[in-house]
C-alpha cells in the first residue's frame, strides 16, 4: 500500500481533498491531506502566510513518514511538489503533477500561462501588489475553475477560497534532484481546464521527464468533479510504484 500525500493548489485548502481521500483511504492507501501554513480553517492575515514556509512545510510532513511518500500537486503544488524533491528525494516514491506548474528556470506562472492562452484565470486574478497577495474574482472562480462542479460543490469551494502570496520565480522543473537517481514523475491533464488551459499543461510537460501523461476530460478541479476516475488514477500510479515500474 502507498502513502499518498495530496499538496493543494493556491487559494485552496486540504478540504479541496474531501471527495477525493475518502476513495484512496477505502481502497487501503494512506492520505495526508495538510493545509499549506495557515490556509484551510486558520485565516490568518495575509502576510503571514510567506511562499518560502510552504516547501519547508511539505518536506517535515514527508520527513516525518516511515515510508516514501507519492507526493501529489495540484496547480501551483506542482511547483512545490518539485522543490520538495529536490531538498529530499530520498523520501520521495513518486511525483505526480496533477493539472500542475512545470515552470522553466526564473519563470512565474503568470508568465507560463502567457495572455495568448485563453486562460480565465488571468482575468479572475486580482493582485494586491501593497499586500504582496492575490486574490479570486468570486463572479468568475466557477468558471475557471469548477464549472464542471455541481452547483453545491462550486459554492462550497468558493466560499473557502482565501488570499494567496504572489509566487516568485523559482529555479524550474527542468533539473533533477541533487545527487539521487530521477523519481518517477507522472503528470495528469485535464483535458476541459479553463484555469490552465490544456495546450499549457502540455507544453510544459512535454519537456518534462515523466514516465506516463494520463488525461481527464475535466476542469481545473478534478479532485471535486469527478474523484472517482481521478482514485483510479493514482492508484494505478501506486500500483506501479509498488511494482517498481
Amino acid at each position: 500500500m502507498s502513502t499518498f500525500l495530496l499538496v493543494h493548489g493556491g487559494w485552496h485548502g486540504g478540504w479541496c481533498w474531501a471527495r477525493l481521500a475518502p476513495l484512496l483511504e477505502a481502497a487501503g492507501q494512506t492520505v495526508l491531506t495538510p493545509d499549506l501554513p495557515d490556509h484551510g480553517d486558520d485565516h490568518a492575515p495575509a502576510p503571514s502566510r510567506p511562499w518560502e514556509r510552504y516547501v519547508s512545510s511539505i518536506v517535515a510532513i514527508a520527513r516525518a513518514r516511515p515510508e516514501p511518500v507519492i507526493l501529489v500537486g495540484h496547480s501551483s503544488g506542482g511547483i512545490i511538489i518539485s522543490e520538495v524533491a529536490r531538498e529530499i528525494p530520498e523520501r520521495i516514491a513518486a511525483l505526480v503533477y496533477l493539472a500542475a506548474f512545470l515552470l522553466p528556470p526564473g519563470a512565474t506562472p503568470r508568465e507560463v500561462i502567457g495572455p495568448e492562452s485563453e486562460s480565465l484565470l488571468t482575468e479572475a486574478i486580482v493582485v494586491h501588489p501593497e499586500a504582496g497577495v492575490t486574490t479570486i474574482r468570486p463572479d468568475l472562480a466557477r468558471a475557471a475553475f469548477y464549472h464542471d462542479c455541481s452547483d453545491e460543490d462550486a459554492a462550497w469551494a468558493i466560499a473557502r477560497l482565501q488570499p494567496e502570496p504572489i509566487i516568485p520565480p523559482g529555479p524550474g522543473d527542468d533539473d533533477e534532484p541533487r545527487g539521487e537517481p530521477a523519481i518517477l514523475r507522472v503528470y495528469i491533464e485535464t483535458s476541459e481546464d479553463r484555469a490552465l488551459p490544456p495546450t499549457v499543461q502540455r507544453r510544459m510537460h512535454a519537456e518534462l521527464p515523466r514516465e506516463a501523461v494520463y488525461t481527464m476530460a475535466t476542469s481545473h478541479s478534478s479532485f471535486l468533479s469527478h474523484p472517482e476516475r481521478l482514485a483510479e488514477i493514482l492508484l494505478d500510479i501506486g500500483e506501479h510504484v509498488e511494482e517498481g515500474v
